[in-house]
């Protein structure tokens, strides 16, 4: 800041000028004047002396008003909020403010004609190189953010702002540098950032988190459905297990009943049969009418038990459904089961039924037979239908009666009162690939029905099986 007591150069120039215009004049004395005129000369000497004084003060006012703007503009310069450096082309510092100085750390008089590159932060002096260029290259404002060193090396980011001046000093141009603390700006622009990425984390662990519980309400669901499924294969294994008894059992009574018979039957006419033939070694007369008596007798008695033996025969297995095929074979039984019964069957059968293999035919032979056997003994029918119809690629067996009606779910799945005529044709059907279905309603009887496929992997199923499994029930 310049001194208060110095001489603006115009005032100077000014005393020089009257100085020399005095010596001028003294050179040059005026000849004596009146009393007037020294009278007149000395009123405008102390009008001139008055005006220099008003002139005096106004130049007085005017300088102070000066250094008042001078120590304004210094203040402002100085302690603004920001650092300004002058800097010329080739970097070298040539004048900063107090805040700039404050920023580096360093006494401004140590800074002047020092290179500001040297405290820019290594990896960015290269970039600085290049703003500068810029700033010269142009009028425009050029602004750049780098990490700038302090007197202690500790780096801090800082904003910038730079053009360049119109003016030169001496040969050299120069712009001026307004540089900013930004650290706190960019600490807060990285803390955002971290907000940012934080929420983001937060938002995709929420979406795994949904995504797992997801995940365990479906484990729990396939775990829940899993128990079921073991459940039923347990519930499954023990209808296996039953109806395994139940065979053994059916087996066993199937066995003393054809005991039973053939010890009240077929044994006792071979005993008459015996007795007759015994008669006719007694050495007594020859009677021929007796003897034509006896003989008549004893073929009877041979015939009845041929007949039995082929009843026998056909409850085990109806030749006719080998020899001529499963219509014939349940014609034969419907008109036995008719005859014996005195219940009215409406029977009616597609001779596409005769295109499934021999162990499809002798399923629905056997379902036939068991649904029919069933109306015998729970049904109390008046009549009954059977029919067999051709479906889209299958053949569906249907058995209904108007006779009373049952809970099926309880007789198929109830622990104590399963039938094994329902358990095994379900069990027959679904061997061959079929399905099988019961209905029972009040007022509308029961229907039993079988659904075999017609198809190539039918008949896969059938001849994968062996001849034991052929011969069903």
């Amino acid at each position: 800041m310049p001194p208060k007591n110095r001489i603006p150069p115009d005032v100077a120039e000014l005393r020089r000028s009257a100085e020399a215009r005095l010596k001028q004049q003294q050179a040059h004395p005026h000849p004596p004047r009146t009393e007037a005129d020294i009278k007149r000369f000395l009123h405008e000497l102390q009008v001139h002396q008055i005006e220099l004084e008003l002139q005096n003060v106004e130049l007085q006012d005017a300088r102070d008003k000066a250094e008042s703007l001078l120590e304004t503009y210094a203040d402002l310069y100085d302690f603004a909020p920001v650092g300004y450096f002058s800097v010329d082309e080739e970097g070298l510092i040539l004048e900063v403010n107090l805040t700039g100085a404050a920023l580096l750390g360093i006494e401004r008089s140590r800074l002047i004609n020092r290179r500001l590159r040297d405290f820019v932060d290594p990896h960015s002096r290269a970039a600085f190189l290049v703003f500068l260029k810029k700033i010269f290259a142009g009028p425009r404002k050029q602004i750049c953010e780098i990490p700038l060193l302090n007197e202690r090396s500790i780096p801090f980011w800082a904003d910038l702002q730079g053009a360049s001046a119109s003016s030169q000093r001496g040969n050299r141009r120069w712009c001026r540098l307004a540089v900013s603390d930004v650290t706190t700006l960019k600490q807060a622009e990285q803390v955002r950032q971290n907000l940012e990425g934080m929420a983001a984390s937060n938002r995709e662990l929420k979406r795994e988190i949904v995504q797992r519980q997801k995940a365990e309400q479906d484990l729990k669901k396939s775990e829940a459905h899993y128990a079921q499924l073991f459940e039923q294969a347990r519930h499954m294994q023990e209808q296996l297990r039953h109806l395994s008894r139940q065979l053994l059992l059916t087996q066993e009574n199937e066995r003393k009943r054809i005991s039973r018979e053939l010890h009240d039957e077929i044994v006792q006419t071979l005993v008459g049969i015996n007795v007759h033939l015994a008669s006719l070694k007694v050495k007594s007369p020859v009677n021929l009418k007796d003897l034509r008596k006896r003989i008549v007798r004893t073929r009877r008695l041979v015939e009845k038990s041929v007949e039995i033996v082929h009843r026998f025969a056909r409850e085990l297995r109806p030749t006719v459904l080998d020899d001529l095929g499963l219509i014939p074979a349940l014609q034969s039984f419907v008109k036995d089961f008719t005859k014996r019964t005195q219940i009215r069957i409406r029977f009616t059968a597609a001779s596409e039924v005769e295109q499934l293999n021999s162990l499809q035919r002798t399923v629905l032979y056997r379902v036939a037979q068991s649904a029919l056997a069933n109306v015998e003994k729970h049904a109390h029918a008046s009549e009954a239908k059977v029919s067999i119809r051709k479906l889209q690629g299958a053949i569906r067996l249907e058995i209904h009666d108007n006779g009373k009606s049952f809970d099926v779910e309880r007789v198929l799945f109830a622990q104590r009162h399963k039938r094994l005529g329902l358990l095994g044709s379900r069990e027959r059907v679904e061997m061959v690939g079929g399905k099988f279905d019961v209905k029972s309603a009040p007022g509308q009887g029961t229907t039993v029905s079988a659904k075999i496929p017609i198809n190539e992997a039918g008949s896969n199923i059938a001849a994968k099986t062996s001849r034991k499994s052929a011969r069903v029930g």
